[in-house]
Order: structure tokens, then C-alpha cells, then sequence
């Protein structure tokens, strides 16, 4: 299975091939994207509720666009990204419409985990952990995973 990175990097890759983006800030700009969009699930995911937004985005219960998760991954990647390139206004504005076109992407990385025909809060649990029954990193990869095993100690 792959990582959430290795999934992110392709969504963000296939969503950004119709924006003309210069060529001295494209890896700068994807790796940005991709980094955003983890860094709103890792800090999501380790405040209180958090789980429960990422279970609404990922299941489809709140769509990606009304998100905070969402929102969350916009403002890191305008705030650590976008503000530091001065591209021009509507260059940004179409690189920040991509975030939630990837966070609705990843609701179709989730499966049913368990084995009990749902896709449910277990289900996403086991993502997040990387208990898959099969090597690979999980939903949230290395660092996510000790983040998370602190929080639910284990």
C-alpha cells in the first residue's frame, strides 16, 4: 500500500497539471502542497475532536470544500508556501483551489480495514495507525504514527 505521502504527491501532481507553474518554484510548490495537506492531518489529528473531523472529511459526512481539515492545509500552504514565492494573485489563488480538490481525494485512499463491510471510525483508526495487516507505512506514515501513539497510547 502506499504512503499517504507517496498518495498526496500524485494527487497533487495530476490536480496541478493544468496550472502553469514556473518552473524555479514547481518543487517548491508541490512538495508545499503535499507537505500542507499532512501537516492539517497531523496537528488535526492530535487536537481534541479531531479525529472526529477526520472521520466527517474522509467518510464524506463534511465535504472537503467546508472542511477545517481543509482549511487548515490551505492556510499552512498559503501562509508557508504561497507568501514566500510572490507569485502573482491569481497564480495563487488557482494553486490554492487545488487543496481541497486533494483533500477530497483522499477519502478514496480510505477502505474498510476491519473487515466488518463499513467504512468506519475503527477503519480510519487503523489507517492513521499503519494496522493494515500488511507492510507499509499507513495513512499518515512514520512521524504521523508516533503522533498519534501518543496520543491514544499505544
Amino acid at each position: 500500500m502506499a504512503t499517504i505521502n507517496d498518495f498526496i504527491a500524485q494527487q497533487v501532481r495530476n490536480l496541478t497539471g493544468g496550472v502553469q507553474i514556473p518552473a524555479a518554484s514547481r518543487d517548491q510548490i508541490l512538495n508545499g502542497m503535499s507537505s500542507s495537506v499532512l501537516g492539517s492531518l497531523t496537528q488535526t489529528v492530535a487536537r481534541p475532536g479531531g479525529m472526529d473531523q477526520i472521520s466527517a472529511l474522509l467518510t464524506g459526512k463534511t465535504s472537503a470544500a467546508a472542511s477545517p481539515v481543509t482549511q487548515l492545509a490551505g492556510n499552512l500552504f498559503s501562509t508557508n508556501i504561497l507568501s514566500k514565492l510572490n507569485l502573482p494573485p491569481a497564480l495563487s489563488s488557482s494553486l490554492s483551489g487545488i487543496i481541497p480538490q486533494v483533500m477530497g481525494k483522499l477519502s478514496g485512499f480510505l477502505r474498510d480495514r476491519d473487515g466488518d463491510g463499513d467504512v468506519d471510525l475503527n477503519d480510519i483508526l487503523l489507517s492513521l495507525r499503519g494496522n493494515s495487516g500488511a507492510t507499509g507505512g499507513g495513512l499518515l506514515g512514520g512521524a504521523a504514527k508516533s503522533i498519534l501513539g501518543s496520543i491514544l497510547k499505544k
